[in-house]
């Protein structure tokens, strides 16, 4: 669970003040989302965030960041502590925004866990990745004055601006087995999707199938996802793309630590 206590804000291109990393929580769990949906997993969650989606579903990692410092050495001793997984995912927030994140990812490699990092796609890091399951921000998901959640209009040209780096996300392309999860609120989101997929495919070496374009429905609740999941399956289907659940959602609804 997490530890509330103010954290200082990373920026987007400069390592978070601190020893260690900003730990938002660390539990474990099964792994909700993506081609690796099911497996037991440590969630290693830390707090920052270069970009602020007005439907983030981790709001005290993004838009009031939350969390206490904590050694690689602490955060890997819990991580062994839960004996069931081999799998690890370090997630936020956004975890590369931390140099830390390095280090941690090869002290768990080294240990011989599978790492997955969830990230935005913004930011390259030469690290032990197993699964990098990037998820490209849409225009759909910049905070406009009417989805705003704090309602200052402050990160609405900065998200807008920032939430897609076609060098960054190339190059995490080329580098890892890689996931291309986006977030669907609806069908409108599909032709960015599928020309960002265009582009990806131009700019790297690495072939990217179908069957790495994966499609989530928006919602963190069992309720919203029960009006978005049916028409984003048929969205999948309709252009050769995955379909991923919110298994966590689904089993859980918005329970904390899950």
């Amino acid at each position: 669970m997490p530890v509330a206590s103010d954290i200082e804000e990373p920026s987007a291109d400069a390592d978070a003040a601190g020893e260690g990393l900003p730990i938002n929580e660390v539990f474990y769990s099964l792994q909700g989302e993506g081609i690796l949906a099911g497996v037991p997993s440590v969630f290693v969650r830390t707090s920052g965030c270069n970009l602020r989606c007005w439907f983030c579903d981790s709001y005290h990692t993004s838009w009031e960041p939350t969390g206490a410092w904590r050694d690689v050495d602490s955060i890997v001793e819990e991580v062994r502590s839960h004996e069931q997984a081999n799998h690890v995912v370090l997630t936020g927030g956004e975890p590369l925004i931390h140099e830390e994140s390095v280090e941690l990812l090869e002290r768990l490699a080294a240990a011989g866990y599978h790492t997955t990092v969830e990230t935005n796609g913004t930011i390259y890091r030469d690290a032990p990745i197993d699964l990098a399951s990037i998820s490209p921000k849409l225009a759909s998901s910049t905070p406009t004055p009417d989805r705003d959640p704090k309602g200052d209009g402050e990160w609405e040209e900065k998200h807008e601006q920032n939430r897609i780096d076609m060098g960054a996300l190339s190059r995490l392309v080329d580098a890892y087995e890689t996931q291309l999860k986006f977030v669907v609120t609806d069908e409108t989101d599909l032709p960015e999707i599928t020309d960002l997929v265009a582009r990806v495919r131009s700019a790297t070496d690495a072939t990217v199938a179908n069957d790495d374009v994966l499609l989530m429905p928006e919602g963190m609740t069992r309720e919203q996802l029960d009006g978005t999941r049916g028409r984003v399956a048929e969205l999948a289907m309709e252009h050769g793309f995955r379909y991923t659940p919110r298994l966590h959602v689904d089993l859980w609804n918005d329970a904390p630590g899950t």
